[in-house]
């Protein structure tokens, strides 16, 4: 039997199965932004075709899909998303629009706010109240409800945000008001406060709840055609949505919670990160994917990824758990551009799937990351994807001569130039998920994948000083693979306000029982597999307007001293990330966290290489290294474990390549991955 990991990205979508032996198979496909669905199964004929099977048979053998999709992220990047009626308590429409007062750059004056996802006239206020301990201040009005609703049914929504005030502490009125929307607007995608962010915080749980509404309709016209087109194909098993928090869930939750699918496709290679982790014997990586239109970058430590609450995704704030994640406009179709300063920028502006880069010969014109390396010499022609496309040469030189005349200079100068940039950017985008949270990357390896790491990863770990860099055999498509090594993950937050001293163990327990009996709820009642919970609390202290999330791993509910422990452990937290903590204040207790993971079967681990002879350069191509250099071309696949192979080199595989400078050195893996020492 087979399990296959989908990741759908900007330029491509990437494909891999892993059968019981643990052998890997992989694919790749050009993305169909108009109907990502399509690429998806051109993927699934395109790896059928790696394993020499017909794709029926393929999907006959398989017994679970895990995919990654970016159609919630782009719906929200490119404002796209469905046409949304937000309804809230009467005299707070403009939550969405006040925001917390700041501008995403508080300094910069000059700075328009973000739009908000609902213009003010779909934006209607209803008659009711909640106080802030969920008792009833003014009853539901079915007549304001009424009146709202049949305004939303003549604007002609897609889809309602219902936020009332407080339905963190009882949602009754809003279940009360997805009755009277699904009798009136019957069809309309409805997003409820009480049950996508049930937690204190207005901004927050209302910005949430939109996003949630906006991306909502987008998803699940997607998946609906998607399990269409597999369920017509021949496959009948489950199909598992990445989420934001490194878990996976089926496609009705995921519907349900589409905001959780934000950064569906990063949190693949965040998971796929973890388990190179174990496989490695480390515990400390930077994960550097590098694709076609970004670069994500986050930080596994101790084995572990951390989470956080608080991102913001195209200037809205989504406050769903979700990997600590940085996302860069760069990857490989970032396109290259002069500033009226005269000085080189790169992205984020991407060529994309379509046109692509110049070289990708499809009406491309400006200059990319690719056609840069391309002219550089650091990727072959007649080789790209295994020699199934060939890059248009005399494009690629076209558009950096265009570049070139901008800057003053001439092609190979803009083309390193390009190749520099580049890399700034993207090693200052590790600075910030590391040095400025206070982790020195020094001690890190750098996890090098995406189609285009391989030729900058080294560059990048040298200007921090980062001494080894891994470059998984998989590397194109380790997202891909990555889903395949995740858990089904509930996630559930209830707020519970007060001082410590005023919270009971009791009371916390009681809280982290209702989240865990729905959790298990969610995993249904097929389910067989191990269930691990996880808890954790927010915290601050009194005067504090920000929270810390205080894992509670190791400690037991019902330990005596509970309160104690919590305590202590958010001391100590807090010192890790600010350098002091107060332990003569009283902190306050914000909200519980609590996880429901429902362990899927491990994943097979890949067979070791066969033994072989260690094999030589397969070929010899010019190389410009601030200067034209002959370097031998060697391909993984036929490289023996345990073999060296000294910089400068090149070192291919049908879905990426590597670069090694003068003084790099790199060393086989066992698993046929590159171990490289950077110095």
């Amino acid at each position: 039997m087979y399990r296959i990991g989908i990741d759908v990205g900007g330029t491509f979508t990437d494909m891999v199965s892993v059968d019981d032996a643990g052998r890997v198979a992989l694919a790749k496909a050009a993305s169909t932004p108009g109907d990502p669905s399509l690429g998806v199964m051109d993927g699934i004929a395109a790896l059928a075709a790696a394993l020499g099977t017909p794709p029926a048979r393929l999907l006959a053998e398989t017994e679970r899909i895990v995919h990654g999709t970016t159609v919630a992220t782009n719906a929200l990047l490119e404002r796209k998303g469905a046409r949304v009626g937000l309804l809230t308590t009467e005299g707070h429409r403009d939550v969405i629009e006040m925001r917390e007062g700041l501008k995403p750059d508080r300094y910069n004056l000059r700075m328009a706010a973000p739009e908000p996802l609902v213009p003010r006239a779909r934006r209607l206020g209803v008659r009711e109240r909640l106080r802030a301990d969920g008792g009833v201040a003014v009853r539901l009005d079915p007549r304001s409800l009424g009146r709202a609703v049949d305004r939303l049914r003549r604007d002609g929504v897609e889809a309602v945000a219902v936020c009332y005030l407080h339905a963190y502490r009882d949602g009754r009125h809003e279940a009360a008001t997805a009755e009277a929307l699904a009798r009136a607007l019957p069809g309309v995608y409805v997003s409820l406060s009480s049950l996508v962010l049930p937690q204190i915080k207005e901004y927050e749980r209302v910005s949430t709840t939109v996003v949630n509404a906006y991306v909502g309709p987008a998803l699940s016209r997607y998946l609906s055609r998607l399990r269409g087109r597999l369920a017509e194909a021949g496959y009948g098993g489950p199909v598992l949505i990445m989420q934001s928090h490194g878990g996976v869930v089926p496609i009705d939750e995921a519907v349900r919670l589409a905001a959780g699918a934000v950064l569906s496709g990063p949190a693949g290679g965040v998971a796929g990160s973890r388990y190179c982790a174990r496989l490695l014997g480390t515990d400390d990586l930077i994960p550097f994917d590098m694709g076609g239109t970004s670069t994500d970058i986050s930080l596994v430590v101790g084995g572990r990824a951390p989470l956080a609450a608080d991102r913001g995704v195209a200037g809205h704030r989504v406050a769903l758990p979700s990997l600590d994640i940085v996302s860069l406009g760069a990857g490989g179709g970032s396109i290259a551009w002069v500033d009226a300063g005269g000085i080189l920028q790169v992205g984020p502006r991407s060529a994309g799937a379509e046109p692509g880069p110049a070289c990708y010969g499809k009406g491309g014109r400006a200059a990319t990351v690719t056609d840069a390396n391309l002219v550089l010499g650091y990727l072959d022609a007649g080789n790209f994807l295994g020699g199934r496309t060939r890059l248009d040469s005399a494009a690629a030189g076209r558009a950096v001569d265009q570049l070139a005349a901008r800057l003053g200079t001439d092609r190979m100068a803009a083309a390193a130039g390009v190749h520099a940039v580049v890399n700034t950017r993207m090693a200052e985008g590790i600075r910030l998920v590391s040095v400025r949270r206070g982790v020195d990357p020094r001690r890190f390896a750098l996890l090098a994948f995406g189609g285009a790491a391989g030729l900058h990863a080294t560059d990048v770990a040298r200007q921090l000083d980062i001494g080894r860099v891994v470059v998984p055999r998989m590397a194109a498509l380790l997202s891909a693979w990555g889903m395949l090594a995740t858990d089904l993950r509930f996630e559930a937050v209830r707020t519970h306000l007060g001082d410590v001293k005023r919270v009971s163990a009791s009371a916390l327990c009681r809280v982290f029982a209702g989240m865990e009996a729905e959790g298990r709820r969610r995993l249904g009642p097929t389910f067989r597999g191990g269930v691990r919970i996880e808890r954790a609390v927010d915290m601050r202290y009194g005067e504090q307007v920000f929270e810390v999330t205080v894992p509670l791993d190791g400690v037991d509910p019902a330990a005596p001293d509970l309160m104690a422990q919590v305590v202590e452990r958010f001391h100590r937290r807090h010192e890790e990330l600010y350098t002091y903590s107060l332990p003569d204040q009283e902190p306050v207790l914000v909200n519980a966290r609590l996880a429901v993971v429902g362990e899927l079967p491990a994943l097979p681990e890949e067979p070791p290489l066969p033994p072989r002879s260690a094999a030589g350069p397969a070929s010899r191509r010019q190389v410009h290294l601030g200067r034209w250099v002959e370097a031998p071309v060697y391909d993984l696949d036929a490289l023996a474990a345990g073999q060296a192979v000294p910089g400068p080199a090149v070192v291919e595989t049908a879905t990426t390549t590597v670069l090694l400078r003068p003084r790099d050195r790199a060393v086989v893996t066992p698993l046929g991955w590159l171990d490289v020492t950077v110095t």
